[in-house]
């Protein structure tokens, strides 16, 4: 493990030369990543310790069908996005002023000069990205706390450091370099630990037999209840983790695992990879490969929880604790220097999402805050120092939300994935695909997306029946309905507005930006619009 952390920061300084050569080598790598590297380091800083920790937990503790809906979703939403926003996207953010940050783009393709978009869209980002690091934070104290008996605070602190130190070093390049590593080790991980799992469970039939045992454990619309004492934990009796009847899974709890696939529209750590790759035609590569990864990964992360539940039925008492699942199943059936391979595994998957994460709320605040709001003069340099105290603070704040030890890593991340998943991704789509969309809409659809993720997650959804259904759902559905609404209401775009919608798509080869022939290209599209 320490052998890996010595690459990880290795390959920070490589890359510290080149990122630091301007603002879009340091926040988008130039546009010059290839499609592997795009494919991997976005499921990579997608998936996060979540798929290693909080996917199996939730499956160890309450059985199969939570997490298998939530995969279906996610795996449906992986492909969807790749299919319909990511050429797309790539090729627009150049038309639109060679945008290299989502805020950016935003902001670019509506022509908005004050940049009211870009700011609003920055701080959504930096609030949720916060959250989103503070649970990475969390997987790396669990792991080593887990792993070696070593202080829960401590050893969060300490892998957060490692993280923040090759981050800010080596900006993007090194955030992508990284995730490709630790998307293979990730994948890695989890097919070794799920095939010894099921071999030391005694076969598939056997493991199969015993889930079966249990009520609702392996139903696809009901749901284990394990039967818990007046602290919380669950009571085991004569060596057997006690179960009560299994509840009713609904349609509407269904639709609302399903709904996790709509956050993908709206995740920048993952749209960011769309702008950054090569060219639009490497794409349908891109798609195949990480639709690949994702669905295979997802697959054998639920399958350990449900395996680690017939290894170990009375492990864990609860679900927070249950996210340790990986961890001891590999301590369990691995050597110890496999094992060390294997949970690096877990480390990396914090690590590729914590570092994009900081990467992308420090371009926000960089890019779009400060140079397209408080200084547009500023020089590359300026920008950079305030990215990189921008990542300082979030470092400072990611370690004060992961400091409650008790977190669970599946709740927090739902949470943070709603807020950005809403405020995005019907912005990100009316973007793309219709061109009487403009400002005020977005302004609208951002805000109103945010706004009902945090009502309906803390006033709505403890009323329970329809009302539990997952936030990311109806915010969605009103964030639409506010671009809409209010773009239908309110001044048409611009005739040059129009005429980049419209057009965007033509040009075959988007290898390079020539900012003449764009401002060319706007000035034809204005004089044709006049005659």
């Amino acid at each position: 493990m320490v052998l890996y952390f010595a690459a990880m920061l290795t390959i920070g300084f490589v890359y510290s030369k080149r990122s630091n050569s301007s603002t879009k080598q340091y926040f988008a790598g130039g546009r010059g990543v290839g499609p592997w590297l795009t494919a991997l380091s976005a499921e990579a800083s997608d998936m996060s310790g979540w798929l290693l920790m909080g996917l199996p937990g939730v499956a160890y503790f309450t059985g199969a069908v939570d997490p298998m809906w939530t995969a279906i979703g996610l795996a449906l939403g992986t492909y969807l996005n790749w299919k319909l926003v990511a050429r797309r996207l790539r090729r627009y953010s150049v038309v639109a002023g060679d945008a290299i940050t989502i805020p950016d783009f935003f902001s670019k393709r509506f022509h908005d000069d004050r940049n009211i978009v870009s700011t609003i869209a920055a701080l959504i980002i930096l609030v949720f990205f916060c959250v989103y690091v503070g649970s990475c934070f969390v997987t790396v104290g669990k792991l080593f706390s887990t792993l070696f008996g070593w202080d829960y605070h401590l050893t969060m602190v300490i892998g957060a450091a490692i993280v923040f130190a090759y981050t800010i070093i080596g900006g993007y390049l090194s955030v992508v370099v990284t995730d490709f590593i630790q998307g293979l080790l990730m994948f890695f991980a989890l097919a070794v630990v799920f095939i010894g799992s099921v071999a030391s469970a005694g076969g598939i039939d056997n493991t199969v037999a015993f889930l079966k045992g249990i009520p609702g454990f392996l139903d696809g619309t009901h749901v284990a209840t394990p039967i818990l004492n007046d602290a919380g934990e669950q009571i085991v009796k004569a060596g057997q983790a006690m179960f009560g009847a299994p509840a009713d899974y609904g349609i509407i709890t269904i639709i609302s695992m399903l709904a996790w696939g709509l956050g993908y529209f709206g995740m920048p750590q993952v749209l960011v990879r769309f702008l950054s790759i090569r060219s639009s035609e490497e794409i349908k590569k891109s798609r195949i490969i990480a639709t690949t990864w994702c669905v295979i990964s997802l697959a054998c992360g639920v399958c350990i929880g449900l395996v680690g539940r017939a290894m170990m039925p009375t492990q864990f008492a609860t679900q927070a604790a249950a996210e340790n699942i990986f961890i001891v199943v590999s301590q369990a059936l691995l050597p110890s220097f496999m094992c060390g391979i294997v949970v690096s595994g877990i480390f990396a998957a914090s690590m590729s999402s914590s570092s994009s994460y900081m990467i992308i709320g420090a371009s926000a605040v960089g890019e779009n805050i400060f140079r397209g709001l408080l200084h547009r003069k500023a020089t590359d340099r300026q920008v950079m120092m305030v990215a990189r105290i921008t990542l300082l603070v979030m470092f400072i704040f990611g370690i004060v939300v992961a400091f409650d030890q008790n977190s669970s890593i599946f709740q927090v991340v739902s949470y943070a994935w709603a807020g950005l998943g809403a405020s995005f991704g019907p912005l990100m789509l009316t973007s793309l695909y219709w061109r009487r969309t403009n400002k005020y809409g977005a302004i609208a659809g951002m805000l109103s997306g945010t706004a009902t993720v945090l009502i309906w997650h803390n006033l709505v959804k403890p009323l329970g029946g329809i009302f539990a259904i997952y936030e990311l759902l109806p915010a969605f559905i009103v964030s639409l309905l506010f671009i809409v609404v209010v773009s239908l209401l309110t001044p048409a775009p611009s005739a040059e507005v129009l005429h980049e919608f419209d057009h965007y798509l033509d040009d075959p080869d988007d290898r390079h930006v020539d900012d003449d022939l764009v401002a060319a290209e706007i000035a034809a599209g204005e004089k044709r619009s006049q005659i």
